[in-house]
């Protein structure tokens, strides 16, 4: 007899639980970034940082797309990126305080965070700059045969730079298992993006022969079901794919860009915030569908935010790498 412990779940329960893990990863992004603004604002963490805040919903619907041995690079506003491929949140507040028990033993920071154990090649300060990475990785993985894909992580900004256009010719003519994936929030630094980019972003892609898709960045749920049939059709050797996921970044560009009205006003701000804010659209949509009740996301809030508050005083807690170990593990 079947007792409601062996029970196989039913469908809908199975992709309950998985927006749920979606929903708490989001979370985790979002309660860990507001913690950093808090250690910059109390002078407790050296160095500047680029919040992910509002953005959430395209880490976690490309990464939860992934498998743990596939690949990604990232950006300088990169720490949603490490969380959603797995980083722990200990280790990653350890290195923007500059402590040895982080990632980079507290010598990368903010902007430079790695950890190939969870597949993540690294973020970058250089706007692009992971665009050749990226595809490295995925002529290695085609070479190789292991069957693992690469997502190249970057900003609007980026469709600046020859580098990305380089690699996605490369990409194209030799097949190569990568996803290009820009992260549109309208911003470059402090100029609105109809100001620097000419012409369509998806055409630019289109160019080289790759197909060029978009999905609104604010929706988990369509960027986990669009990346997930990308990731799918390049595992199976279909070649590269540009995805263009339309977002917005709630805060400055970063720590220190608080007073924002001399490029975007405090209205559009307040809108997004309100109407297109990526946790509340899918705790949202979850109680609509009868899918969970809001006792279960305030339950996943605070259990995160203590997991959270942990993770920081581990990280104010843990010493600063020895003087002697400063030329070590640093390559250039």
């Amino acid at each position: 007899m079947t007792t409601a412990v062996d029970r196989p779940k039913t469908q809908s329960e199975i992709e309950a639980q998985q927006w749920l893990h979606m929903y708490r990863r989001m979370v985790m992004i979002r309660l860990f970034e507001e913690q950093v603004n808090d250690l910059y604002t109390r002078a407790l963490m050296p160095g500047l940082a680029h919040l992910y805040i509002g953005e959430e919903a395209v880490a976690v619907g490309v990464c939860a797309a992934l498998e743990p041995a596939d690949y990604i690079t990232s950006t300088h506003r990169g720490h949603g990126h490490c969380l959603a491929k797995g980083a722990a949140l200990d280790r990653m507040f350890a290195e923007l305080l500059g402590k040895e028990a982080g990632y980079c033993k507290g010598k990368g920071g903010s902007m430079h965070i790695a950890d190939p154990d969870t597949g993540n090649l690294g973020a970058n300060a250089i706007v692009g700059g992971s665009a050749g990475i990226a595809t490295g990785a995925a002529l290695s993985a085609k070479r190789l045969k292991t069957g693992q894909v690469a997502v190249c992580f970057f900003g609007d900004g980026a469709l600046g730079q020859g580098l990305l256009y380089e690699v996605m010719n490369m990409a194209s003519l030799w097949k190569l298992p990568v996803i290009y994936v820009c992260e549109n929030n309208l911003y470059n630094e402090y100029t609105h993006n109809s100001e620097t980019a000419a012409g369509d972003m998806l055409t630019r892609a289109v160019a080289f022969g790759l197909p060029a898709l978009t999905v609104d960045g604010q929706d988990v749920r369509a960027v986990y079901q669009m990346a997930k049939a990308i990731v799918d059709r390049t595992r199976l050797g279909a070649g590269p794919t540009f995805l263009l996921c339309n977002t917005y970044r709630f805060m400055g560009h970063h720590v220190g860009d608080i007073n924002r009205e001399y490029y975007r006003s405090k209205q559009e701000e307040q809108m997004w915030k309100t109407e297109r804010d990526p946790i509340h659209l899918l705790s949202d949509w979850m109680i609509s569908q009868n899918l969970a009740d809001r006792a279960r996301f305030d339950q996943i809030r605070s259990e995160v935010k203590s997991e959270v508050e942990k993770a920081v005083q581990f990280a104010i807690a843990a010493p600063y790498p020895a003087p002697d170990k400063a030329d070590q593990d640093v390559y250039a």
